[in-house]
């Protein structure tokens, strides 16, 4: 839900729904309100009429009501249609009563204290009809003749029939506006999703950068992107100046100091004895250490750049290659996986580490050196396994970890520096991987190295 949150497509999105939902409850609300006024309106100016022609069609035959009054509507001729009309006498002068031939049952009216006649002598209620539905009640007294007689007169129309008119357009209003609605949203989130699609290939050119795949943000952007690319590609243009900038650096220092390092180690040796030696594996130790911290320098500074491409595999081939020329008495074994494994980081790089742990592991074997490489990972995280064993003695565990530290070596009976694992260790760490000293099978050292893979 959080991750939802952060979504600008999802916030838009919603944002967008939430108002259409709420803008057609509103234009639904308005517009049965409004139809319900028009056909209520409709409904009482039509009982009205009624009324008024009920009035024109009735007289006074002697002492009795007479009439046969013609509304021109068949429902007053269905019985319990619940359209009704009646006229009654008032006051003893009068006799007779007409009803309408749906009419089948009286209906009673309210006393005048609780429904009162207007200045007009009108009145209009609820009732409840002959079949139970409810009825609106147009009521009239009327002076019939000089004699002032007053008959009452009644116009009664099914309510009950109006609120399922009203009901039956409100659920196809309902109908109709749901369908546009899901309709118009559906074309707004189209809409939006189509509008940030160019985010979605500004984000994939930048993995292609970040992959090493493509050198910049390539394409053709909106008006509202192409500022954002042309900044990331000024970025990215520095960047790489940095770097290069760095490793020139990096090359004119080395450069600088390698004379000085040539001139004390020829001294050392001229001097002689204990304190020439000295010297000599001295001004080594400065170069070594020179070489690695400015190596360590070049890879900080290219690390969260772009990433390089580094094919695993013919360079496993070509130092295998190498070092058995070195050790023809060692057995070199290679195992490399079907696919291809591309390591993410630099050619160098790479070959600094399998080299320094292939010539350990020359130092040291017996007869045999096993080298092998196993990916890991998903699509997400892809990585691979570096494993290269020997039959040698092996580390102990408890010496493993004091093994990897700078210029200490475990045993001072073989040549070299104790720099090696030291060096595989640093440039592993700086590309984020990981390194394990185990034992192997083969009896002696495995050194496993994981790495990650580019795409």
């Amino acid at each position: 839900m959080i991750a939802l949150s952060r979504s600008l497509t999802f916030r838009v999105i919603a944002l967008s729904t939430v108002w259409a939902m709420v803008t057609l409850i509103v234009i639904a609300t308005v517009i049965t309100t409004l139809y319900r006024q028009a056909s209520e309106n409709g409904f009482n100016s039509l009982l009205s009429a009624h009324l008024f022609n009920l009035i024109s069609s009735v007289g006074v035959d002697g002492n009795t009501l007479t009439g046969r009054p013609d509304l021109g509507d068949l429902r007053f001729s269905q019985p319990e249609s619940g359209w009704y009309w009646a006229v009654e006498p008032v006051g003893g002068e009068l006799a007779g009563e007409l009803r309408s031939p749906s009419m089948t049952a009286p209906i009673a009216s309210p006393p005048v204290s609780e429904v009162p006649f207007d200045s007009g002598f009108q009145r209009s209620y609820a009732a409840d009809g002959i079949a139970g539905e409810e009825i609106a009640v147009f009521e009239s007294e009327f002076v019939l003749d000089s004699d002032n007689r007053v008959a009452r007169f009644r116009v009664m129309g099914n309510l009950s029939e109006l609120e399922d008119q009203i009901d039956a357009f409100q659920r196809r209003l309902y109908t109709y506006l749901a369908i546009f609605g899901a309709g118009m949203i559906a074309i707004n989130a189209l809409a939006i999703l189509m509008g940030l699609r160019p985010l979605q290939r500004v984000r994939a050119a930048l993995a292609m950068v970040r992959e090493g795949t493509a050198q910049k943000l390539d394409g053709t952007f909106p008006v509202e992107i192409e500022p954002l690319a042309n900044e990331t590609n000024a970025l990215i243009e520095n960047n790489r100046r940095i770097v290069e900038r760095s490793r020139t650096q990096g090359g004119n220092l080395a450069h600088s100091l390698k004379t000085p390092l040539a001139v004390l180690a020829n001294e050392g040796r001229s001097i002689g004895g204990e304190k020439g030696r000295i010297i000599v594996d001295q001004a080594n130790a400065m170069q070594k250490q020179l070489e690695h911290y400015l190596q360590r320098a070049r890879i900080a500074a290219q690390r969260d750049s772009v990433v390089y491409r580094t094919p695993i595999g013919p360079a496993l081939t070509r130092m295998v290659r190498v070092v058995g020329k070195l050790n023809p008495d060692a057995k070199i074994g290679l195992d490399l996986p079907e696919e291809e494994v591309l390591f993410a980081g630099e050619r160098e790089d790479f070959e600094e580490i399998v080299g320094n742990l292939l010539e350990n592991a020359a130092k040291w074997a017996k007869s045999a050196i096993r080298v092998s490489v196993t990916p890991t990972g998903s699509a997400g995280e892809r990585g691979f396994v570096l494993a290269i064993e020997d039959d040698g003695p092996g580390i102990p565990e408890d010496k493993a970890r004091e093994a990897l530290k700078r210029g200490k070596r475990l045993d001072e009976t073989k040549p070299g520096t104790g720099l090696g694992l030291a060096i595989v260790a640093d440039l592993v760490g700086e590309y984020g991987g990981k390194i394990a000293l185990e034992r192997s099978d083969l009896g002696g050292l495995a050194a496993r190295i994981e790495l990650k893979r580019a795409v």
